[in-house]
């Protein structure tokens, strides 16, 4: 049964079929071996429980969030601050460009997003400074993924309703994962530019200018704070912490005139979009969940990783050896909502703390971003840095093995991602 889903998956991604409909194809494929006969009772109640879930509308309003600060001109405000904190290093434009992922990924937790918004603008830049545009596009696009790692993150929400893991404790515990990507990227870049002669484009600033450029970006920078903090210290649930940052970025943006009926229409159709495809993966995923549970799946896996039980970084490793390679032919959230279910047995059998299993999964999920041949941000960031995608899809493996050294390194050391949850909580 599972061996023939997959097939099927296989072929319909070959010819190009969109994803939703080869989910549903392959669901109704499992129904052959589960009962036709069951489908039409089982088949909605599978859909509408996979998204019934009280902690999945957060999702709808972190996208909203982030969309409304997107086009409430806050973008230009963070790319100030992070050019004015880093920009004089030699290859300044790359930092910026890294600086200002950091930046965004405590907005939307959407690196598609990320590549979006800052691709348009610093990809043009960096090739101004000296560097390749397959370098900076393939910059741009692996910055991002430091988007879903640092809170909020749509993938650690995911995760968390499918495991009843705390939000909290997630968005806490991807914070110096987060940040250690965004070293590791920032020391690459240093290494690059030596490479490509870039020197120094711009004086240090004085502190006055920090100073102001942060006060700016102040309204940005506040975002983050509501999310975090409030899930963090029990004052409102992911959910309520999403609607209020709606708010406080709404009533900023109307009341500083950056936001308009346009940009507002925008937003939320924008959102509207979003929130759809996502929540249609999860209902259709959550079906083919339940067959894999039927078929007996998570025992056949916990059979096949036996072998390393005894070592849960062994463990983690294997895992995120199926994780990389699904996540290369398969779209990230419905790679998520499949796996998940599957890994956790394991996982918890071999004693890893939930929050790690977590994290390494959603690095994983995300690192598949940047994998040919469907990294969804490296088609982005080739189309608005217009860059030709196959110079592209070759630039960007140094920047995937960059990622997955740090991965390693978070495997190795689960202290990276319980300390802060477990001090804080």
């Amino acid at each position: 049964m599972i061996s023939v889903m997959l097939a099927v998956m296989l072929i319909n991604v070959v010819i190009g079929l969109p994803l939703f409909l080869s989910l549903m194809a392959t669901a109704v494929v499992g129904f052959a071996f589960v009962g036709v006969d069951q489908m039409s009772r089982i088949m909605p109640q599978q859909a509408f429980g996979g998204i019934d879930a009280f902690s999945l509308m957060a999702i709808p309003l972190f996208i909203l969030a982030g969309n409304l600060m997107n086009n409430g001109q806050m973008t230009p405000r963070l790319l100030r601050l992070a050019d004015r904190l880093v920009g004089h290093l030699r290859g300044g434009l790359g930092h910026v460009n890294v600086v200002a992922s950091v930046f965004f990924a405590g907005i939307n937790g959407s690196a598609v997003a990320d590549t979006s918004a800052l691709g348009t603008l610093l990809v043009p830049g960096m090739r101004k400074a000296g560097f390749p545009g397959p370098y900076a596009a393939g910059l741009t696009a692996a910055s991002s993924l430091i988007g879903p790692i640092i809170p909020p993150s749509i993938f650690m929400i995911l995760y968390a309703s499918q495991t009843g893991t705390s939000v909290g404790s997630l968005f806490l515990g991807g914070i110096l994962p987060g940040l250690a990507l965004g070293v590791a990227f920032m020391g690459m870049n240093v290494v690059y530019a030596r490479a490509y002669g870039v020197t120094k484009n711009a004086a240090r600033a004085r502190l006055m200018e920090i100073a102001c450029a942060a006060y700016a970006a102040l309204p940005a920078l506040i975002a983050p704070v509501i999310i975090v903090a409030g899930i963090v210290f029990g004052v409102v649930t992911p959910t309520e912490s999403g609607a209020l940052t709606v708010a406080y970025v709404l009533l900023w943006g109307l009341a500083t005139g950056n936001l308009n009926l346009t940009s507002l229409w925008a937003s939320l159709r924008d959102t509207a979009v979003l929130t759809s495809a996502v929540f249609v993966i999860i209902a259709i995923s959550s079906i083919i969940s339940w067959q894999l549970a039927y078929a007996d799946a998570p025992e056949a896996f916990a059979d096949l990783l036996a072998p390393f039980a005894h070592s849960p970084a062994l463990t983690l490793v294997a895992i995120s050896l199926v994780t990389f390679v699904t996540g290369m032919f398969m779209e990230e959230v419905s790679a998520l909502m499949l796996l998940t279910p599957i890994f956790l047995p394991v996982a918890q059998a071999t004693g890893i703390d939930p929050v790690h299993l977590g994290i390494v999964i959603t690095l994983n999920i995300t690192i598949a971003l940047i994998t040919p041949p469907m990294g969804a941000c490296v088609f982005v960031a080739s189309a608005v840095g217009k860059v030709d995608i196959a110079r592209l899809f070759v630039a960007i493996w140094p920047f995937i093995a960059v990622a997955l050294g740090v991965l390693l390194i978070i495997i190795l050391v689960p202290g990276m991602t319980t300390w802060l949850p477990s001090v804080l909580n």
